[in-house]
C-alpha cells in the first residue's frame, strides 16, 4: 500500500475541512478541481480534537467512493458524532479544532487473536452481530497490553463480554493505518 505524499495529505485535510464546513454552516469553498492522483479506494476514521480534547470520530473500512470521498462523508459524519449531538460544534469552535485523518489498510483476518503487533496494528472484532475496533494508537496510549487491548474493544466498542475474543466463533481482523493531521 503506497503512502500518500505531503501534497496529497494535506489536500485531503483542506477536503475534511471543507467538508464539515459546507454541512454544517453551508459555507462552499472553493476546493480546487484538479484531478486527484490515481489512488486505491481505502477504508478511513476522521477525527476532530480541540485541544486535547475528542469532538469527533468516525470511520470506515468500507470506501464511499474514491480515497477523498470516503474521507468528506467521514468528516461530515465525525462533525455529527452522536457522542456529542447535545454539544454541537459551533462555527467559532470550528476555526479551534484540529482534524486528523487515519486512512486504512485492508482488513487481514487473523487465527490466532494475539498474533499481532501492538502500536502498530489496530484491531476490528465480530461476533454475530457484534463488532467493535479500536486505532492502534489506543493501546499505546491507553497504556494496554494485547489481551486488555482486545478485551477493552470487545467491551467498550462491540457490546460483549471483555473475553468474548478468545471463543471460538469470533473473529479478529488487523489492519494498520497511514495518520496524518493538521498539527503536524
Amino acid at each position: 500500500m503506497p503512502s500518500l505524499d505531503e501534497q496529497t495529505r494535506g489536500r485531503l485535510l483542506r477536503t475534511a475541512r471543507a467538508a464539515i464546513e459546507e454541512a454544517l454552516f453551508g459555507v462552499r469553498l472553493n476546493e480546487s478541481e484538479r484531478p486527484w492522483p490515481s489512488m486505491e479506494p481505502r477504508g478511513a476514521f476522521v477525527t476532530l480534537w480541540r485541544k486535547e480534547s475528542l469532538r469527533g470520530c468516525v470511520g470506515t473500512f468500507e470506501p464511499h467512493g474514491d480515497l477523498p470521498a470516503t474521507i468528506r462523508s467521514m468528516a461530515v459524519a465525525a462533525a455529527n458524532d452522536p457522542r456529542f449531538a447535545c454539544l454541537p460544534i459551533s462555527e467559532n469552535e470550528l476555526k479551534g479544532i484540529h482534524i486528523e485523518i487515519s486512512v486504512l489498510s485492508p482488513l487481514e483476518r487473523i487465527g490466532d487473536p494475539l498474533n499481532f503487533e501492538l502500536g502498530r496494528h489496530g484491531i476490528y472484532v465480530k461476533r454475530g452481530g457484534h463488532a467493535g475496533c479500536f486505532l492502534p494508537d489506543v493501546a499505546k496510549e491507553e497504556g494496554w497490553d494485547k489481551e486488555t487491548f482486545l478485551s477493552q474493544c470487545c467491551r467498550h466498542k462491540a457490546g460483549m463480554a471483555p473475553a468474548a475474543w478468545k471463543q471460538p466463533g469470533t473473529e479478529i481482523f488487523v489492519f494498520t493505518v497511514e495518520k496524518f493531521s493538521e498539527v503536524e
